[in-house]
């Protein structure tokens, strides 16, 4: 039976315009509100803020199986294409993009690298078994991705946006990150529901079973991510009541250079994969987890180190807006391919 994708992550697209919406509207009809938001901070930390992000990070840190992790090694060739694929083609792929089409708006182009930094995690799962890709791999490459984003995601933050901007002369802007804050933000939103999610999974499936664990547990605590994600959005967007005609356009600006990166990165990750004769199931795998990316964390990031109010939080919330539809297509499109694509491997 074809896997189909559930009502809420269907109409994702839909839901954050209607939180956009929303919160544009409260903020019009109460100006008052972000005094109330301000009340509710320690320094620049909205506490329940903090508690929604690192909600909205838990369900899809507590999905990943990290018992896969000692067999990720025994396929060397294909995780070695996942990981120059995720971690040096995709970031650099999603830099070129952001200097080429907001060089002209630093702050949008710091959140489309923050973006282009935040490897996928959680969706991939989902576009992995629409396209009848491996779940196996799917779920290597997840857990793999887990743990490089812990140790090494301030790191690539300081270099893609700290360093490499220089070379490519747009130190006029002074852009520059603290990658303190950045670390402290990563250790906070990931490392908090990295360390729940684990501990959920070891001791849930010690007490409870693997199958209640992952029928009964894991769908009862999925769409926390989602309202998590709609509740930050309509507080965003409340502050934005004044830019009502300004947003569309805006939107339009990173949406762009986005759909641009999904496509070239689905494509180019599936071709290599074909040229180095990985079969489809694994291929898909890869070309997914490679396309994807973690927004909840570029989000979480961009809000903890510029504020809920910042351009780079705005082009954070953009991208699962563009990732839905756009990824959706890809699913068909990998479908079509694997017709012509699983032959060869039947004499292997």
């Amino acid at each position: 039976m074809q896997p189909q994708l559930k009502f809420l992550d269907r109409y994702l697209t839909l839901w954050i315009f209607l939180a956009m919406f929303l919160g544009i509207a409260l903020g019009y009809l109460f100006p008052s509100i972000s005094n109330i938001t301000h009340s509710l901070s320690i320094g620049t930390t909205n506490i329940p803020l903090a508690i929604g992000l690192i909600i909205m990070m838990y369900p899809p840190l507590a999905k990943v199986d990290y018992s896969l992790l000692p067999k990720v090694f025994k396929d060397k060739k294909v995780i070695g294409i996942s990981l120059l694929l995720n971690w040096v083609v995709g970031p650099i792929l999603m830099f070129l993009l952001a200097v080429l089409f907001l060089k002209d708006e630093p702050d949008y182009m710091i959140g489309l690298i923050l973006i282009g930094l935040a490897r996928c995690i959680a969706m991939v799962l989902v576009w992995n078994d629409l396209a009848k890709g491996n779940k196996e791999y799917a779920a290597l490459l997840v857990a793999l991705n887990s743990i490089f984003q812990i140790f090494a995601y301030s790191f690539m933050v300081w270099i893609f946006i700290n360093v490499l901007p220089a070379k490519f002369s747009l130190a006029e802007f002074h852009i520059s990150v603290s990658m303190k804050d950045v670390t402290e933000s990563v250790l906070i939103y990931l490392g908090i529901p990295f360390i729940a999610g684990f501990l959920s999974r070891h001791f849930l499936i010690k007490f409870k079973g693997q199958y209640w664990y992952n029928r009964k547990f894991i769908p009862k605590i999925s769409p926390l991510t989602l309202y998590a994600l709609l509740l930050t959005i309509v507080l965003m967007f409340s502050f934005k009541g004044d830019q009502i005609l300004e947003l569309p356009l805006d939107v339009l600006r990173v949406a762009f250079p986005l759909i641009i990166y999904f496509i070239l990165m689905f494509f180019t990750s599936f071709f290599i994969n074909k040229l180095l004769k990985v079969p489809y199931d694994k291929n898909t795998s890869i070309s997914f987890t490679a396309t994807g990316n973690n927004f909840e964390l570029a989000i979480a990031v961009a809000i903890a180190v510029f504020g809920v109010n910042s351009p780079q939080a705005f082009v954070g919330v953009i991208g699962p807006l563009v990732e839905v539809p756009v990824l959706i297509l890809l699913v068909r499109i990998s479908l079509k391919l694997r017709k012509n694509y699983i032959k060869p491997f039947r004499k292997t």
